[in-house]
């Protein structure tokens, strides 16, 4: 029996790509499958950026480049920032990766060392408690419901810190609920972190895709002192459906970023350069290729929520951004069995809530078509009646 290092023996599995990789296995055998597993656009790539990818490979841009990305794209992505966030990087301050969660790892790694704790909410992306895990910290859960929109309130966030926390996780929009912190939110927590020296990851992945009237605010840009002690994370896998490309970056303080790159220059090395070339046409295009498509996940947003509010033994909190609508199954069962059962009687894929550290729920993604939402959602409403008839 061989013995493998002790940080990663317990990491578990994303049962996230497992769930949707047993969903294309049964579509595959004949069945009529309703995904509503998926953590990606159904959105092909916008031809121009496929073009402008076709156009680096036809000219030789094949080779390595800095492994932090190359110049052309920190600028671009310096100039996002600016734009869209009101935030002021230079490009010795962006890291480029294989996508987000690459950033993600990358970030935990270099600031997290042993028994530093690291403080999130639950529900929580699957990947926070993993990452944290491989770097020998240890994680804080702060435990949120539909009492607190799943958000982290500052009684909260005082109530996890101690004297070993150094980190704290925010995900806005949230993967898996779809809550978003506003600006006066992201203030007070702001001043918390400040007032206690704590580091912030801001998790922004879903940033473009934002509904209603809430705006998005990126915590950096509240004041000097937090702005220095965030580390911002996006990426183009969402907003332009290319989560394929395995593009995302990071910034923050010059020092971080440099043990940063030092990490990466010793695991990935640089990011496609053919994707960076892509990812250079993507951030440059006109808004309009990115609100055409966020009016079909509103529209699609509002059809399932329609659809759910026919089901009474199922409640949620409406989403504000992202494509996932997290559901409370617990009149029905656990999630992880509700899940399951659904697969297997009406073929119908979700993904347990605990995953997300949240046992009571299932997430339905809304990254499919109309049709498929109404076919799923009524094969999940005769389901339920059955079950509730079984039970009688």
């Amino acid at each position: 029996m061989f013995k493998v290092n002790r940080r990663i023996k317990d990491v578990v599995g994303s049962t996230t790509l497992a769930i949707t990789a047993r969903a294309k296995e049964l579509q595959s055998q004949g069945h009529d499958v309703v995904n509503f597993g998926a953590g990606e656009p159904d959105f092909d790539t916008p031809e121009f950026i496929k073009e402008a990818a076709i156009k680096a490979i036809n000219s030789g841009f094949t080779k390595y480049t800095p492994s932090i990305g190359t110049q052309e794209l920190r600028e671009a992505i310096a100039a996002k920032f600016l734009k869209d966030n009101g935030l002021v990087y230079k490009p010795n301050q962006i890291v480029v990766s294989c996508g987000a969660k690459h950033s993600l790892f990358n970030i935990i790694q270099v600031l997290v060392d042993d028994d530093d704790e690291v403080i999130y909410q639950s529900p929580y992306w699957v990947s926070y408690p993993e990452m944290v895990k491989t770097a020998g910290g240890r994680s804080v859960v702060i435990a949120t419901g539909q009492s607190t929109g799943f958000k982290i309130t500052p009684k909260l966030l005082k109530k996890s810190i101690s004297s070993k926390t150094k980190l704290l996780i925010l995900n806005s929009p949230s993967n898996p609920t779809g809550v978003m912190y506003s600006q006066e939110e992201l203030a007070q927590l702001a001043k918390i972190c400040v007032e206690h020296n704590i580091f912030v990851i801001s998790d922004e992945i879903y940033e473009k895709l934002v509904y209603d009237s809430t705006k998005f605010c990126s915590i950096a840009s509240l004041g000097k002192e937090i702005y220095d002690l965030t580390i911002t994370v996006n990426g183009v896998s969402k907003a332009y459906a290319m989560t394929g490309w395995r593009i995302g970056y990071a910034a923050g303080p010059v020092e971080i970023m440099e043990y940063i790159k030092k990490y990466q220059d010793h695991s990935t090395s640089n990011p496609t350069s053919i994707s960076q070339a892509a990812t250079v046409a993507a951030l440059g295009a006109a808004s309009d290729t990115i609100e055409s498509m966020c009016k079909v996940f509103k529209a699609r947003r509002d059809l399932i929520l329609q659809c759910l509010d026919q089901v009474p033994q199922i409640s949620y909190i409406r989403p504000q951004g992202a494509f996932y609508v997290f559901c409370n199954v617990s009149k029905i069962g656990d999630g992880a069995s509700v899940a399951k059962q659904m697969l297997d009687d009406i073929k119908v894929a979700v993904i347990p809530g605990d995953s997300f550290g949240a046992p009571e729920y299932i997430r339905l993604s809304f990254a499919t078509s109309e049709t498929k939402i109404k076919d799923g959602i009524s094969r999940i409403g005769k389901w339920v009646e059955a079950q509730a008839s079984c039970k009688v």
